[in-house]
This record gives C-alpha cells, structure tokens and sequence, in this order.
C-alpha cells in the first residue's frame, strides 16, 4: 500500500531504531531522564525560548499551552478549521473549561485587522479573550504556510490587546523549509508553541511544549493532571532527537513531491498546483464526476490510501515512507479514478 492519508502513519528508520535502543534514560516525573532532558533543551534553543516539556501527543501538548494562557471560562479566539477545535474532541472545554470563538476559516489567508476586531476586553458579563491561536502549517488549509508579515501583525494585534499569542507548530517544520523563516524567529512571535515529531520528522510518538521557564513549570503539573507523565520515555526522545538532527532538511523531498502529484491532478479540475508549497494536496471535488468516498474505495483497491475529509474533499500527504516511485504509482491510480 501506498499510504497517503497522513504523514502520521511513517515507521522509524532503522537508524533511528538504534537510537531509541541506545538511549539513556531515567525517571521523568523526577526530572531525572537525561535524553528527555537533551531534547527539551535542545528543542527551547531552536526556538529561542527559555524551556520546553515534552508530552506523548500533539493533541495534549495543544491543551497544555492553551491552558497556560487561558484560565477557565475565558476565551480563546482561533480559525473554525484550527485543529485545537476541530480535532481534539472539545478537550478546551472539557478539560480547561476555555470558551473558544471562531473566525472563517481562510487556512494560512488571516486577516489580523479581523481578529483584532473580535477580541473583547475585560467588561461585565462579557467572556474576555485571553489568546489568539494559529496553527503553522495550516492543516485543513492545505498545509498553507502563514507568512511572516501576518504572523508579524499578529503579534502586534496581541501586544495592544495584551492577549497572549499560541502556535499550534504541528508541521512548523514544513513552513520553515518552505519559506525559510528560522525557528527562532518563529519563536520570538509567540508566548508558547507546540512542535511535533511525529508528523513530517518521522518519530513514532511525541511533541513539545514551548515557552518561558515558568509556563514550563506549570505546564509539567496540568501535563501530570491530564495523565501524561511518564517515567523512562527516553527511548521516545532519542527519536525526537534523531528527526530534528536528520529529517528537517528532507522535508523538502516532501514538498516537491507534493508539487509534482497535484500538478498531474490539476488537469482535472480538483487542486491548484500553485497553491501546494508543502506535503498537503487537497482534492476539491465539487466539479468532479465522482465523490470523495468513491475516489477513497477505488484508490484503496488499487493499492493507494488517501483521507476523506468531507463528502467532496479529498487530502494526500506526503512523507518519508513515500518516495518518488510511490508518486508514480499514486499518479498512475488517482489520474484512472478521476477520469
């Protein structure tokens, strides 16, 4: 099978088989795991931070910076895509008791005039917004990147409002090597981020939280509440810390592999080639004769798995495990399923 539901589904190379089996550990919850402790601190550095704490899911280390910058029945404002609200089953509600309001959904295209206009201030019976959260790249938006200028405005949008600033840094990596913005400066945009490595870097688990010492701090307590302490995880580090040293500079394999599968679909009227500068491909079939669940079954029983997102919305996703030979294939599959 081809595998293009997600960059999720990649296996650890061998190497990084080695590294995880090599790996020196201790007892986290003490503070006391050395290879967790390397890649907290390595992780802070390239994102020019004071601290980092490593969590097993994305999905957890989301909920962990939201409810460092949001208390409960406060309000944080995102895009109706954002995955902390879309994807994580109402975790900011049910567990940090945060009320979120949304703007329309645009992927990476935000307007910081637009979100100024809906933070609300400290005032009777109103909900006060506490923090604005964007998500680099963009997942349901394609995998757009938001560029540096809105994430600039943005930052001072939070300033005026004295409003803290989330990155929901899932695939950051990928914008990183798209655009060549360096991490820190990424970094210096925002109160607190979540990086990933099991997504485009390849490690089987794990994500990190990202911020100040004293968010850091009180980020391994919630993390310890929500279940997420654990003892010697350092085989998990040493494969965050393979990815980050071997597998950042590849994505860009990735990404041109990305460009070369919607530049065969294009043709049928479901992507815009131009519009693809990471490892998503969207497949808009409004206009196409056939629906997202028939391309899905056809593709499977020719060998090729893609995601259904909606009754007319297909996504591919490139990764590791695909190479250029498994383009061809998908090209070759997808190209007699849309015809």
């Amino acid at each position: 099978m081809i595998d293009l539901r997600s960059d999720t589904v990649t296996k650890p190379t061998p190497a990084m088989l080695a590294a995880m089996a090599a790996a020196e550990v201790g007892d986290d919850v003490y503070g006391e795991d050395p290879t967790i402790n390397a890649l907290q601190a390595e992780v802070a550095a390239l994102f020019g931070h004071e601290a980092a704490l490593f969590a097993p899911t994305g999905s957890m280390a989301n909920q962990i910076a939201i409810q460092l910058v949001v208390p409960p029945a406060e309000e944080l404002l995102c895009d109706a895509d954002a995955h902390v609200v879309t994807y994580e089953i109402g975790a900011a509600a049910a567990i940090g008791g945060v009320s979120s309001r949304t703007w329309p959904a645009r992927g990476a295209d935000i307007d910081p005039d637009e979100v100024a206009a809906m933070i609300r201030p400290d005032g009777y019976f109103a909900v006060p917004t506490r923090a604005i959260a964007v998500e680099q790249t963009h997942n349901r938006g394609g995998g757009g990147v938001i560029p540096l200028a809105t994430l600039e405005r943005l930052r001072s949008v939070a300033d005026s409002a004295g409003v803290a600033l989330h990155c929901d840094g899932a695939r950051i990596w990928h914008a990183h090597v798209a655009d060549q913005v360096s991490l820190a400066t990424y970094g210096r945009l925002f109160d607190t981020l979540s990086v990933c490595l099991s997504k485009g870097l390849g490690a089987p688990v794990g994500s990190l939280v990202v911020g100040s010492a004293e968010k850091i701090e009180k980020a391994r307590w919630i993390r310890k509440r929500m279940g997420g302490g654990m003892r010697q995880a350092g085989v998990l580090a040493a494969a965050g810390q393979y990815a980050l040293r071997h597998h950042i500079t590849r994505l860009a394999d990735d990404h041109a592999r990305a460009r070369r599968l919607a530049s065969a679909l294009a043709p049928f009227g479901v992507v815009d080639a131009e519009s693809v500068r990471t490892n998503i491909v969207p497949l808009d079939l409004t206009k196409a004769p056939v629906d997202a669940l028939t391309v899905a079954a056809a593709a499977r029983a020719a060998g090729v798995l893609v995601s259904v997102l909606g009754p007319r919305t297909v996504r591919l996703v490139t990764h590791l495990d695909v190479d250029d030979a498994g383009i061809d294939r998908a090209i070759e599959v997808l190209t007699r399923v849309l015809s």
